[in-house]
């Protein structure tokens, strides 16, 4: 036998022929598959409270206890299905092991649907017998499906994540091949058997081979509904952004409210520092910033109710704030080599040496434009211009933000002093006004604002106007 694995799992769920695969797997010689060692209602199978001397609560303390077990009392390769509502620690140590064979079994999600819930109403969940079937009829419940299809495609995307991120292969089996001698052959040759088999098993039936009309009550209310089920994940925003750190030491804490300020990049930021400032009768100096995270951490906890809030800026506004503070200006800083690469290469047209005499509207138009469509390609990993934060979308840097902490408000430039003012009074603190930043740049986005624009932002920034609901600039 091959010395590749030392152990196998079947990543599996309930209703997707498992109970088969294991079936045929302990047809062969060298191979012992030992059911849900990780069921946390049972140890193996059904009933059964330990498996090699480890019981549940033992599992509980030590869960790979239980693999050396398997291996150290196995004459050949051991192994066992794991489902979604395994033990976690399991699934984390199993993806990462390179001597453990994976095989991916699947299977059509609306089917298996259906099959788990025949089971629940009959209470039959393994078929041995035909004699001893028991049938039913079920109806198709659109928001329960919606849930189960989710978990689905969940389980599968972490085996899928985590195996691309250790360098591994599985072994894909679907429910319609099970029964395929062949396949299950070269399941076992995958796994290190040199063993064989010439038939299926005939310990375990397919419980319910009627087709769905047969099955499912609402029958043409569940294709209507699926007809409205996005399959193929059609509103699926992709993501090609690298991901961004938490970005602690630019947070502010205000000087002595319980208050936090989590900036993001070319959003409102001074006109909240003035207010943050004004609410302790401080400067802006006297704000707490560049923190470390167990700073950060120590803060929150001598401040119990303390408040957390961003301010994000409509995509197309904050763009043209970008372009016109960091791209049109010509000056010596981060942003000379991707100047000079968007003017050459994209056809940003800024003026050369920064000289904007001579510089129309018309120019800013199409230079902004240009811009535009530059950062749809460059979001998306096209182009060789790093995405700097300045122009990374709002989402991804609060997503970073998030993984040291979790913003209490998101506020939109618009809503400002309502937004903060109700949380502040909330608190005991009275707010001033806080005061609208100014334009920056040759011409406002007013000045040069129509439709095109608006289209080719939404192309660049699809994931912050659907994830916050922006709609257009000019009804804003």
């Amino acid at each position: 036998m091959s010395k590749q694995f030392e152990y196998f799992v079947v990543f599996a769920e309930m209703r997707t022929g498992s109970n088969f695969l294991e079936a045929s797997l302990n047809e062969y010689s060298d191979l012992q598959c030992y059911g849900e060692a990780y069921n946390p209602h049972f140890v193996g199978h059904h009933n059964k409270d330990e498996l090699f001397g480890v019981d549940k609560a033992q599992r509980e303390i030590s869960p790979l206890m239980l693999i050396e077990r398997m291996k150290e009392n196995s004459d050949g390769l051991p192994g066992f299905r794991f489902f979604n509502d395994h033990d976690p620690r399991v699934m984390e140590h199993v993806l990462k092991d390179p001597k453990c064979a994976k095989i991916i079994l699947t299977r059509n999600p609306l089917d298996s649907y259906v099959s788990l819930k025949i089971a629940g109403q009959t209470g039959q969940w393994k078929l041995s017998d035909v004699k001893q079937r028991r049938s039913a009829t079920v109806a198709f419940d659109r928001e329960e499906f919606e849930l189960h299809l989710a978990a689905k495609k969940a389980f599968q995307l972490e085996i899928l994540k985590g195996m691309q991120v250790s360098g591994q292969t599985g072994f894909y089996v679907a429910y319609e091949d099970i029964g395929d001698v062949d396949v299950l052959n070269g399941m076992a040759r995958f796994i290190g058997s040199d063993d064989q088999i010439d038939n299926t098993p005939n310990s375990v039936k397919k419980q319910n081979p009627s087709g769905l009309e047969e099955k499912v009550t609402n029958y043409d209310q569940m294709v209507k509904d699926l007809a409205n089920i996005d399959h193929f994940g059609l509103s699926d925003t992709p993501n090609f952004e690298p991901r961004r750190g938490p970005g602690v030491p630019g947070f502010y804490l205000a000087a002595e409210s319980p208050l936090l300020f989590i900036p993001v990049a070319a959003a409102p930021s001074d006109c909240v520092l003035d207010w943050l400032a004004e609410l302790d009768d401080c400067k802006i100096e006297d704000l707490q910033t560049k923190l470390s995270q167990k700073k950060l951490r120590q803060w929150k906890r001598a401040n119990p109710g303390h408040r957390s809030f961003t301010v994000i800026r409509h995509p197309l506004e904050r763009a043209h704030r970008v372009f016109c503070k960091y791209i049109l200006p010509k000056r010596d800083d981060k942003f000379s080599d991707p100047r000079k690469v968007m003017r050459n290469k994209y056809g940003v047209s800024v003026p050369g040496q920064g000289d904007l005499s001579g510089y129309t509207k018309t120019d800013h138009r199409e230079a902004f434009g240009k811009f535009l469509e530059f950062l749809k390609g460059n979001l998306a990993g096209q182009s060789s211009i790093r995405i700097d934060a300045v122009w990374a979308t709002q989402s991804a840097l609060l997503q970073g933000a998030s993984g040291v902490v979790l913003p209490d408000i998101i506020l939109r430039e618009d809503e400002l002093n309502e937004g903060l003012n109700g949380p502040a009074l909330a608190m005991g603190i009275e707010a001033g006004e806080m005061q609208s930043e100014p334009e920056v740049g040759p011409f406002s986005l007013g000045d040069i604002y129509d439709r095109e624009l608006e289209k080719l932002a939404k192309a660049a920034y699809r994931k912050d106007y659907i994830s916050f609901g922006f709609g257009d600039w000019s009804e804003g």
